[in-house]
């Protein structure tokens, strides 16, 4: 993710129950942001092809997956085009995604649906919990871009503008 620009922001590693698709085992969701100077659709497809090239096959619908990297929001944009919808058309259906968001950026505004802690309290029925806390990312990434340093209880991709 380095190469997509600078990583200001890693959440903590959540574990959380899939949501539809085949029986699975639970996932790990983490949320970071991004400073990039590439454009949404560029870097949509960016990210795409990381998703590739550590191995993702897309065989159905929500179905297993070792990565999946989604475009959370860009900046305040709000985008709705053929294969690109920013802000994530479900996200504020989803505490895997709201609760590691608001990890790393707790005022942000969800375009259309308001700020990310008034949202996270409408799926604190839904379980996810912290596995580990934002050190993870200091041994799974790429040194280049840098994980800041932040203090404790401070996740797809979120480019701030």
């Amino acid at each position: 993710m380095a190469s997509l620009g600078k990583i200001t922001a890693v959440s903590s590693l959540w574990s959380t129950a899939p949501v539809g698709g085949p029986p699975q085992g639970p996932y790990l969701n983490a949320a970071a942001l991004l400073e990039t100077v590439m454009g949404p659709r560029p870097l949509l497809a960016a990210c795409l092809e990381l998703e590739r090239a550590g191995g993702r096959v897309r065989r159905e619908k929500w179905g297993p997956r070792l990565l999946d990297l989604d475009l959370l929001l860009y900046g305040d944009a709000v985008i709705d085009a053929p294969g690109l919808r920013v802000p994530h058309p479900r996200m504020t259906e989803r505490r895997f995604v709201l609760a590691p968001l608001a990890e790393v950026w707790p005022d942000v505004v969800v375009p259309g649906h308001g700020p990310v802690g008034d949202l996270l309290g409408s799926v604190a029925d839904q379980q996810a919990e912290v596995v580990e806390g934002p050190v993870w990312a200091a041994r799974s990434l790429p040194p280049r871009g840098g994980v800041p340093e932040r203090s404790e209880g401070e996740g797809g991709m979120s480019p701030r503008s």
